[in-house]
């Protein structure tokens, strides 16, 4: 029986994807096999030696421990895609509010009634205050074509505008899934120069942190529309705010505001909400509940951060999975001693991703605690597991 440890509510259409027979679910266990997480901070948790898996419902893992994870053999995965028709719908909304003034001329008309004022008397002369340019005929620049980005591209075609979109890992999956009218672009700036809106679809790392920072908004239109639905980290606030108070910046739309933010004026922040639909947390928990659940039933791995991809059909009467760097020698020291030992394998696999790498072997005999030990001797190796 594998234990499930959820740190935050997770939807029930995801969890009900575990087998009941295989699976206990709460969110008290001292010792669990599994995370199911959304946003919960787990950097200051301490796991216990039996966790395998943790599966981030949703797409950004800056609220797990990845370096320590790799270190104790905790496969982490996320949800791409799952949440991506969601935030594409608050892009389109940010477009909007970005241009066309609608917060403050909403205000503007509270506060009209609010004063005694009949606002029917005053709305057609008002209403200049909050005009604001259209969508068609401009130009979007991407950063970030994955699963987010390719479906926020598409739209905006739709939409009539011009798209540049910058990703230098694009994958052949994300380019066969764009509209042909999409301008891949190679080099960054080649973007900033020529977008009326830029907005950003990128994981937030040590690589990627202040990518919209004081040199990258001097490169960009003047009167440049930012918005950011990814991570608060990706835009710098000392240069957006000095960009927007010099003019070059007309608006910034934030789903990650602060309190240097909050009050500046030209900045829209909402609370979170891109991936907030009843749909996206349905997509994302039955997407991870279907990734830790293949990973500890069959040792396959799809949609981790931290190890490489790896999927295998069952052969034979027993597999064993075992993770390890991914330095020479331990590949060839785990099928030694299999021989050794005179052990026919039936299939396997190895696939490496930076410095971790991942193995798979199914066994026409089943492997005693003895062979794991040994395993579990070679250097360089992590973690073992016999399915």
């Amino acid at each position: 029986m594998y234990r499930i440890q959820t740190m935050n509510k997770i939807a029930a259409v995801g969890l009900n994807r575990l087998d009941k027979n295989r699976y206990q679910v709460a969110d008290d266990f001292d010792k669990y096999d599994g995370i199911i997480v959304r946003s919960a901070k787990l950097h200051d948790v301490a796991f216990p030696k039996e966790l395998l898996a943790i599966a981030r419902a949703g797409a950004g893992t800056n609220n797990i421990p990845i370096d320590r994870c790799c270190k104790e053999g905790i496969v982490v995965f996320n949800t791409p895609g799952a949440n991506a028709n969601a935030v594409k719908e608050q892009v389109l909304a940010s477009l909007l509010l970005s241009s066309r003034d609608l917060v403050g001329g909403i205000q503007w008309v509270k506060d009209q009634v609010a004063a005694g004022i009949d606002v029917t008397t005053v709305v057609e002369k008002g209403k200049s205050a909050f005009a604001g340019p259209e969508l068609a005929g401009k130009s979007l620049g991407i950063i970030g074509l994955g699963a987010i980005g390719a479906k926020v591209a598409n739209m905006a075609i739709a939409l009539g505008m011009e798209v540049l979109g910058y990703d230098p890992f694009l994958s052949v999956d994300a380019a066969l899934g764009l509209d042909i009218h999409v301008k891949h672009i190679t080099d960054l700036d080649v973007l900033l120069r020529n977008s009326d809106y830029i907005t950003i679809h990128i994981p937030y790392n040590k690589e990627t942190a202040n990518t919209i920072d004081a040199e990258a908004i001097s490169k960009m239109k003047g009167g440049v529309r930012i918005i950011n639905l990814a991570r608060g980290g990706l835009v710098n606030n000392e240069a957006l705010i000095q960009g927007l108070e010099s003019g070059h910046v007309a608006s910034y739309v934030t789903d990650f505001p602060d309190n240097e933010l909050v009050g500046v004026k030209n900045v829209i922040g909402t609370p979170h909400l891109a991936a907030s639909t009843p749909e996206s947390e349905n997509n994302c928990a039955v997407m991870a509940a279907q990734e830790i659940s293949d990973y500890l039933e069959n040792g396959n791995i799809t949609n981790a951060v931290n190890m490489p991809q790896v999927s295998m059909p069952r052969s034979g009467r027993c597999r064993v999975c075992v993770i390890h760097k991914n330095v020479p020698t331990v590949l060839n020291s785990i099928l030694n001693l299999f021989s050794a030992t005179q052990m026919n394998i039936e299939n396997m696999i190895n696939r490496s991703r930076k410095e971790m790498a991942y193995t798979i072997v199914d066994l026409d005999t089943k492997v005693g605690d003895s062979v794991v030990e040994k395993i579990m001797q070679i250097p360089n190796v992590i973690r073992v597991r016999v399915l």
